[in-house]
């Protein structure tokens, strides 16, 4: 095994036993933007050995307040390719795939059937998503999923519940109407905010990659939900 001492402050909190469970773990984050990017920074810095990237979108200059990958100097770019450099930078005996696709019915199953030991799901396009949590839910994956971070101000707000318990949040009310008439109506973990959405921040789009519309947002909420996502992700890996 590589020389480990870059994760030395990991293992004098959780001890050996457990930083040995994150280096023999297989997380798979699903969408690099305000969210996903931060999440997987963080799954990465935890010692995790092996890592699955998915983002199938580029740089916009509109995401340059809130997403890692984003700088004046990256529009235009693949975010999978950037954050991928990122992360072999910060552990470069990462074992990382990378999968420069948006998420298809039929690819969520196909890269799902890869055997990871937990699954971030940062999308933020609601039949993508569904989709993507339909195929986890039926192949038994764990996986937390991340609902909107978008209209919202207040990270302290942030809740770990089960997607029946989420409320105040537009974006989780369309994922469980989907899911409902999927036929799940629980058992599928989210990061939430029960903060009252500022509605005046909803603009539409021309609704490419299933998105129609979209929420401001304030810089540090979506990397506060990567956040949230990543602590449950490694929490329970070590615990398990």
């Amino acid at each position: 095994m590589s020389d480990l001492k870059w994760l030395s402050r990991t293992e004098l909190l959780i001890g050996k036993e457990k930083l040995m469970k994150l280096q023999n773990a297989h997380v798979l984050v699903v969408g690099m933007g305000g969210v996903g990017s931060f999440a997987a920074e963080f799954i990465c810095r935890s010692g995790v050995g092996a890592m699955t990237i998915v983002d199938g979108d580029v740089v916009d200059p509109s995401n340059r307040n809130r997403q890692l990958p984003a700088l004046a100097t990256t529009h235009g770019l693949p975010k999978a390719d950037i954050m991928a450099e990122r992360l072999l930078a910060i552990n470069p005996d990462l074992k990382l795939s990378v999968i420069k696709e948006f998420i298809t019915p039929e690819r969520a199953v196909q890269i799902l059937s890869t055997k990871f030991d937990y699954v971030i799901d940062a999308i933020d396009s609601i039949t993508p998503k569904v989709t993507f949590i339909k195929t986890a839910f039926d192949l038994n994956v764990r996986i937390i999923s991340s609902m909107g971070a978008g209209a919202k101000l207040d990270p302290t707000m942030l809740r770990v519940v089960d997607i029946s318990k989420t409320y105040n949040c537009p974006f989780a009310q369309y994922v469980r109407k989907r899911l409902k008439e999927l036929g799940i109506k629980k058992g599928i973990k989210t990061v939430f905010s029960p903060e009252e959405p500022i509605k005046e921040s909803l603009m539409m789009t021309d609704g490419t990659n299933f998105k129609k519309s979209a929420y401001g947002t304030i810089s540090y909420l979506p990397a506060t939900f990567g956040s949230v996502c990543a602590s449950v992700v490694i929490r329970d890996l070590i615990e398990s």
